[in-house]
């Protein structure tokens, strides 16, 4: 008895997807829970499972295709192999039967060349453009020949041919190539742009010394890690302070809408973090009510999804205030852009030792500038400028962050 698949039910923030990739096609068995389908949406890649072993009898949308929420995708047969891919697999062992009679008579056997470029799947052509590989060098698994994703990546696994004499290329020629963004970056784009343009942004600058949390950290992070299995990183003492600040300046938790400003009476966080298919801005819920161990954890859950692209949209879903780190890829100062509908984002960089005055005398110290892009719309410069000082202040007393001074 054939079932439908369907897409899944998308969240009210998502308007629609697209038909990423096939992993099957019709008449191919699979089993339960098996990933058939990738649907790429602006902000995460959903997963398509089969619903039980069985084998797709027909796909309804196609790779490229836009998809709406639980619409229909793909038609799903549960039980043996269908008579499609019975009659692939007898087409298969009369191919080979065909190909060891004609080496045992001498004739060069018939080999079954890859559909052209043009034939592909649209993620197969993308991946063909950018592996910047042939498609006739391609050996098909797929249906009547076709290319997969997957033969594409077996063939760059391969180890190289022995090379060529090289060709002559003209002087001064130069190479281009134009490949179509994803979804979600071109949903990043939409929203960084839209920030520049419909606040007024404004970025303050600080700076922190970060010795006596370096200090701290290298005292008892041995101690942190034994008692609660997670590394005592910068990141939870900045997710802590920040809650505190924010405790303190409500305006900088709030929001706009329409005409309506919206105070949230709870903090989550949203911790940027950069992955394959571009940024993603996890959500850490009430970390008021988190402590060190519990943030140290919930971002290193998220790095991990992000990492293996298993994110899910509830993950990445609110968000009233936005923390993110620069300095991991060496930057020493920079404006960070507004996560929109939240009215600030709190920028961090590199340590870097410089010389400081302290009590008159000249000191070496770890240094890290502090950036705060706020929306004027909302936030004065005076409440601005407090949070962040507020922030640097817990940052260079720690005691006062953990005792609630």
């Amino acid at each position: 008895m054939a079932t439908e698949i369907k897409a899944p039910v998308f969240p009210e923030s998502v308007a629609d997807g697209t038909v990423a990739t096939w992993h099957k096609q019709p008449g191919e068995a699979v089993s339960r829970d098996e990933v058939i389908c990738d649907i790429e949406t602006d902000k995460v890649v959903l997963e398509v499972v089969a619903p039980a072993d069985g084998t797709i009898t027909a796909i309804v949308k196609n790779e490229g295709d836009t998809v709406l929420s639980a619409e229909v995708i793909a038609t799903f047969e549960e039980g043996a192999a269908s008579g499609a891919a019975q009659t692939q697999a007898v087409q298969s062992e009369e191919k080979v039967e065909q190909a060891a009679a004609q080496t045992q008579a001498g004739a060069a056997p018939v080999v079954e060349r890859a559909q052209p470029v043009a034939d592909q799947a649209p993620a197969v052509r993308k991946a063909l453009t950018e592996s910047g590989i042939a498609a006739a060098d391609v050996a098909g698994t797929g249906r009547g020949g076709r290319i997969t994703k997957e033969d594409v990546a077996n063939h760059q696994a391969k180890p190289a041919a022995p090379a060529a004499a090289p060709l002559s290329v003209a002087v001064g020629e130069r190479i281009e190539k134009r490949v179509p963004m994803t979804r979600l970056r071109k949903r990043v784009a939409e929203r960084l742009l839209a920030a520049t343009q419909e606040t007024a942004m404004l970025t303050t600058f600080n700076e922190v010394n970060m010795k006596p949390i370096m200090e701290m950290r290298a005292q008892y992070k041995d101690a942190f890690e034994k008692r609660h299995g997670a590394r005592l990183g910068f990141m939870s003492f900045f997710v802590k302070a920040a809650t505190e600040a924010l405790k303190r300046y409500p305006a900088v938790n709030a929001s706009i809408d329409g005409n309506d400003i919206v105070y949230h009476g709870f903090y989550d966080i949203g911790v940027a973090v950069s992955s394959d298919r571009g940024l993603v801005v996890p959500v850490l819920r009430d970390t008021d009510r988190m402590n060190y161990a519990e943030v140290e954890n919930g971002i290193r859950a998220y790095a991990g999804k992000a990492r293996d692209g298993k994110l899910g949209i509830e993950d990445m879903t609110g968000g009233t205030f936005t923390i993110t780190n620069g300095g991991t890829f060496g930057s020493l100062l920079s404006t960070p852009i507004l996560n929109t509908p939240q009215t600030a984002i709190l920028g961090m960089h590199k340590i870097q030792e410089r010389p400081m005055a302290v009590n008159g005398q000249v000191e070496i110290l770890p240094m890290m500038y502090l950036a705060l892009s706020y929306d004027h719309r909302l936030i004065d410069g005076k409440e601005a400028v407090g949070f962040l000082v507020t922030i640097k202040e817990l940052l260079e007393e720690p005691a006062k962050l953990i005792l609630d001074l």
